[in-house]
């Protein structure tokens, strides 16, 4: 099956869209916490750049750390929920110090951890972490090469579970790219998450996407288990070649939570917010997938 950035699309693969941004967010939403920014130390996130360039899509934020985080707290948003990954080893520390850094500098930040799984000393690398006051961890199946089910994932699981700490865990399918080093089409699969679910039932556990490409999978997951929560991110922005995915924010409502890819956007900051106002879905339903649901998910007081 060919992946949403095949090359034989062209380079780049997906096109920048010249979308009219908004200045702030409109005015009466309620708190908004966009809960899926990636922030990372500056040459490495410079890297993440080149590599979207070449093969993902244009940036249109090149932003960093400091900066991005301002962007977004200066037209509104209340929360912003950082991820970062690893994918080497002896690097999950140096990232996870960097985000409590960030958290430290800008409280409105909840910050996540992170850890390459099978790596040595993985567990204690996420309780320190913990104590460094990350609320959470972020794992990327395609950057980093693992099948959810695979074993060396239990350490991890089992570390969140016991510090009661949610992960964030990119195993959908999409989107995925031949210009990662494994398949991520051959290691993710909904039917490996649903084995995460049944062996860590205690697990908190986010997919991203609302785990693209399997939508109707991921929508009878969050029908069978009160453990498992989807972020919107890029699926409901009317980016990808796909159908917007509606059906999950009707089956669980309260499991869905907003989120962007800021900064490595090919269009506009505020463009799938606006999409999600557009299907007025309901004060309530709005409230809680703007905010309250990540504020409830990550542990954190209002905003």
């Amino acid at each position: 099956m060919a992946s949403w950035l095949d090359p034989s699309r062209g380079r780049p693969p997906m096109p920048a869209l010249n979308d009219e941004e908004g200045l702030r967010l409109p005015a009466g939403l309620p708190p908004v916490v966009d809960a899926h920014v990636h922030l990372f130390p500056d040459r490495v996130v410079e890297a993440i750049w080149r590599w979207f360039e070449q093969y993902g899509w244009p940036i249109r934020y090149k932003l960093h750390t400091p900066e991005a985080v301002a962007f977004l707290l200066s037209r509104g948003v209340s929360r912003v929920v950082a991820l970062a990954y690893s994918h080497k080893p002896g690097m999950a520390r140096m990232l996870n110090q960097y985000m409590a850094e960030v958290v430290k500098t800008e409280p409105r930040v909840m910050g996540l951890a992170t850890v390459l799984p099978g790596e040595e000393g993985a567990a204690d690398i996420l309780a320190e972490a913990f104590a460094m006051g990350l609320s959470g961890v972020k794992l990327h199946c395609h950057v980093q090469c693992f099948a959810p089910d695979a074993p060396a994932l239990h350490e991890v699981y089992a570390a969140c579970a016991q510090a009661g700490r949610p992960l964030v865990m990119h195993a959908g399918r999409e989107p995925s790219s031949p210009h990662y080093k494994c398949d991520a089409h051959a290691l993710c699969a909904v039917e490996r998450v649903e084995r995460v679910l049944q062996d860590h039932p205690t697990l908190k556990l986010c997919v991203p996407h609302l785990g693209a490409d399997e939508f109707d999978g991921y929508v009878r997951l969050l029908e069978r288990y009160d453990t498992l929560w989807l972020d919107t991110t890029m699926a409901m922005a009317d980016y990808f070649p796909i159908a917007l995915p509606r059906r999950a924010l009707d089956v669980r409502p309260e499991r869905i939570l907003y989120g962007t890819d800021f900064p490595q956007l090919p269009y506009a900051w505020d463009r799938e917010l606006k999409q999600l106002l557009g299907l007025k879905l309901g004060d309530e339903t709005e409230a809680g997938l703007l905010g309250q649901n990540a504020l409830r998910l990550f542990g954190a007081g209002a905003p």
